[in-house]
């Protein structure tokens, strides 16, 4: 970054290179939408070029990036507050995505057809949980568990303290392994012998 303002514009182009694929799949996580994700994914590198002499080399790159990201995942979520409705054609509308989907990328290819429905179904479920956490848990959860961001650096991108951020994190993680569990069957009862 200090090269690239100092004019090196190739610095930038590593900045992109380095940067894009994570910081789009964390978009794509906030926003749930391949289209606004791209949409916010270069919003956020136009906000790069125009902030350049605002960056502090005291500052970590990759937290000012995402702490421009979240904030116009901020922004987004504001103006469409009310058109939020997922279609149930929503993943299959997305052809022109490039990764398959996470049910697709489950290690063992060669699974049964029962293993693969089940795969899939769980795979739902995940993403339905993940869909249902509050935005403050689910940012946290994303961050530190896709992107494999320290809880210090999460903290600094979100403006909270770190231990607010791991409390996050716990809540999150609660919220998903109940949203997850299986519905418990009645325990069988032991036939007593007369």
């Amino acid at each position: 970054m200090t090269a690239y303002q100092r004019g090196d514009v190739q610095a930038f182009a590593e900045l992109v290179a380095r940067h894009e694929k994570p910081l789009w799949c964390f978009l794509r996580r906030l926003t749930r939408d391949d289209s606004a994700a791209e949409d916010l994914l270069q919003e956020t590198f136009m906000r790069v070029i125009h902030s350049a002499s605002g960056w502090r080399p005291e500052a970590k790159f990759s937290s000012w990036l995402y702490a421009i990201a979240r904030n116009l995942c901020i922004d987004h979520a504001r103006k469409h507050k009310h058109r939020r409705a997922l279609s149930l054609d929503a993943q299959a509308s997305h052809a022109s995505d490039s990764s398959p989907p996470l049910h697709e990328r489950l290690p063992g290819s060669d699974l049964g057809a029962e293993r693969l429905a089940q795969n899939r179904e769980l795979a739902g479920r995940i993403e339905q949980a993940l869909a249902a956490l509050p935005d403050a848990q689910r940012e946290v959860f994303l961050m530190r568990e896709i992107l494999e961001l320290p809880f210090a650096e999460i903290a600094e991108i979100l403006g909270t303290s770190e231990a607010t951020t791991k409390s996050r994190m716990r809540y999150a993680f609660e919220r998903l392994r109940s949203a997850l569990e299986e519905p418990s069957s009645e325990p069988a009862r032991a036939e007593v012998e007369p």
